[in-house]
Protein backbone atom coordinates (compact mmCIF):
# COMPACT_ATOMS: atom_id res chain seq x y z
CA UNK A 1 0.00 0.00 0.00
CA UNK A 2 2.83 2.42 0.84
CA UNK A 3 4.58 1.64 -2.46
CA UNK A 4 1.51 2.58 -4.47
CA UNK A 5 1.19 5.90 -2.62
CA UNK A 6 4.87 6.70 -3.20
CA UNK A 7 4.51 5.79 -6.85
CA UNK A 8 1.46 8.05 -7.10
CA UNK A 9 3.38 10.93 -5.51
CA UNK A 10 6.29 10.39 -7.94
CA UNK A 11 3.92 10.47 -10.89
CA UNK A 12 2.30 13.66 -9.62
CA UNK A 13 5.74 15.26 -9.09
CA UNK A 14 6.77 14.34 -12.63
CA UNK A 15 3.50 15.66 -14.00
CA UNK A 16 3.87 19.10 -12.45
CA UNK A 17 3.38 21.96 -14.82
CA UNK A 18 6.54 23.78 -15.87
CA UNK A 19 4.53 26.43 -17.65
CA UNK A 20 1.96 26.51 -20.37
CA UNK A 21 2.09 25.60 -24.01
CA UNK A 22 0.26 27.75 -26.54
CA UNK A 23 -0.19 26.76 -30.15
CA UNK A 24 -0.99 29.60 -32.54
CA UNK A 25 -3.87 29.09 -34.98
CA UNK A 26 -1.37 29.63 -37.82
CA UNK A 27 0.46 26.47 -36.73
CA UNK A 28 -2.78 24.50 -36.93
CA UNK A 29 -3.35 25.97 -40.41
CA UNK A 30 0.07 24.81 -41.58
CA UNK A 31 -0.38 21.31 -40.12
CA UNK A 32 -3.84 20.97 -41.71
CA UNK A 33 -2.58 22.34 -45.04
CA UNK A 34 0.27 19.87 -45.25
CA UNK A 35 -1.97 16.98 -44.16
CA UNK A 36 -4.59 17.87 -46.79
CA UNK A 37 -2.09 18.19 -49.63
CA UNK A 38 -0.57 14.78 -48.75
CA UNK A 39 -3.78 13.01 -49.84
CA UNK A 40 -3.66 11.64 -53.39
CA UNK A 41 -6.48 13.22 -55.38
CA UNK A 42 -6.13 16.73 -53.97
CA UNK A 43 -4.82 18.82 -56.86
CA UNK A 44 -4.09 21.99 -54.92
CA UNK A 45 -5.26 24.13 -52.06
CA UNK A 46 -7.20 27.29 -52.77
CA UNK A 47 -5.72 30.45 -51.32
CA UNK A 48 -6.63 34.10 -51.51
CA UNK A 49 -5.00 36.92 -53.46
CA UNK A 50 -2.32 37.52 -50.80
CA UNK A 51 -1.16 33.89 -50.76
CA UNK A 52 -1.09 33.88 -54.56
CA UNK A 53 1.19 36.93 -54.61
CA UNK A 54 3.41 35.47 -51.90
CA UNK A 55 3.82 32.20 -53.83
CA UNK A 56 4.72 34.06 -57.03
CA UNK A 57 7.44 35.82 -55.05
CA UNK A 58 8.85 32.44 -54.03
CA UNK A 59 7.37 32.08 -50.55
CA UNK A 60 5.73 28.69 -49.92
CA UNK A 61 2.47 29.04 -47.98
CA UNK A 62 1.53 25.77 -46.30
CA UNK A 63 -1.58 27.22 -44.63
CA UNK A 64 -3.09 28.15 -47.99
CA UNK A 65 -6.71 27.13 -48.33
CA UNK A 66 -7.18 26.51 -44.60
CA UNK A 67 -9.24 28.54 -42.16
CA UNK A 68 -9.04 27.69 -38.45
CA UNK A 69 -11.58 28.91 -35.93
CA UNK A 70 -11.06 28.40 -32.22
CA UNK A 71 -14.41 28.24 -30.43
CA UNK A 72 -15.58 27.25 -26.98
CA UNK A 73 -16.73 23.92 -28.41
CA UNK A 74 -13.33 23.18 -29.97
CA UNK A 75 -11.29 23.64 -33.12
CA UNK A 76 -13.12 24.10 -36.41
CA UNK A 77 -11.07 23.63 -39.59
CA UNK A 78 -12.34 24.64 -43.04
CA UNK A 79 -10.40 23.32 -46.03
CA UNK A 80 -10.76 24.83 -49.51
CA UNK A 81 -9.25 22.65 -52.22
CA UNK A 82 -9.36 21.61 -55.85
CA UNK A 83 -9.70 17.95 -56.69
CA UNK A 84 -8.24 16.03 -59.61
CA UNK A 85 -10.69 14.99 -62.31
CA UNK A 86 -11.80 11.37 -62.23
CA UNK A 87 -11.45 10.66 -58.51
CA UNK A 88 -14.26 9.88 -56.08
CA UNK A 89 -14.79 13.22 -54.35
CA UNK A 90 -16.61 11.81 -51.26
CA UNK A 91 -13.84 9.22 -50.74
CA UNK A 92 -10.99 11.71 -51.09
CA UNK A 93 -12.80 14.29 -48.93
CA UNK A 94 -13.15 11.65 -46.19
CA UNK A 95 -9.44 10.81 -46.50
CA UNK A 96 -8.56 14.50 -46.18
CA UNK A 97 -10.71 14.79 -43.04
CA UNK A 98 -9.17 11.68 -41.51
CA UNK A 99 -5.60 12.72 -42.36
CA UNK A 100 -6.08 16.21 -40.90
CA UNK A 101 -7.62 14.86 -37.70
CA UNK A 102 -4.90 12.23 -37.25
CA UNK A 103 -1.98 14.54 -38.09
CA UNK A 104 -3.32 17.31 -35.85
CA UNK A 105 -3.74 14.88 -32.97
CA UNK A 106 -0.30 13.28 -33.49
CA UNK A 107 1.53 16.61 -33.61
CA UNK A 108 -0.39 18.66 -31.03
CA UNK A 109 -2.59 16.25 -29.03
CA UNK A 110 -5.52 18.47 -30.05
CA UNK A 111 -8.72 17.06 -31.50
CA UNK A 112 -10.66 18.96 -34.13
CA UNK A 113 -14.37 19.36 -33.42
CA UNK A 114 -15.09 19.86 -37.13
CA UNK A 115 -13.11 19.40 -40.33
CA UNK A 116 -15.17 20.80 -43.20
CA UNK A 117 -14.04 20.16 -46.77
CA UNK A 118 -15.05 22.71 -49.42
CA UNK A 119 -14.43 21.55 -53.01
CA UNK A 120 -13.96 24.77 -54.99
CA UNK A 121 -13.02 23.22 -58.32
CA UNK A 122 -11.78 20.30 -60.39
CA UNK A 123 -8.50 20.23 -62.30
CA UNK A 124 -7.65 18.18 -65.36
CA UNK A 125 -4.42 16.30 -66.20
CA UNK A 126 -3.82 18.45 -69.28
CA UNK A 127 -3.19 21.47 -67.06
CA UNK A 128 0.36 22.72 -66.65
CA UNK A 129 1.85 22.86 -63.16
CA UNK A 130 1.06 26.20 -61.54
CA UNK A 131 -1.76 27.00 -63.98
CA UNK A 132 -4.60 28.68 -62.09
CA UNK A 133 -7.40 27.68 -64.53
CA UNK A 134 -10.00 25.36 -63.11
CA UNK A 135 -13.68 24.54 -63.33
CA UNK A 136 -15.97 26.02 -60.67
Amino acid sequence: MEESLNMLEMIQDEGQSHGKIEIAPEVIEVIAGIAASEVEGVAQMRGNFATGVAERLGKKTHGKGIRVELTEEGIKVDVYCLMKFGISIPTIAQEVQDNIRQTLYNMTALEAKEVNIHIVGVTFDTQKEGDEDFVE
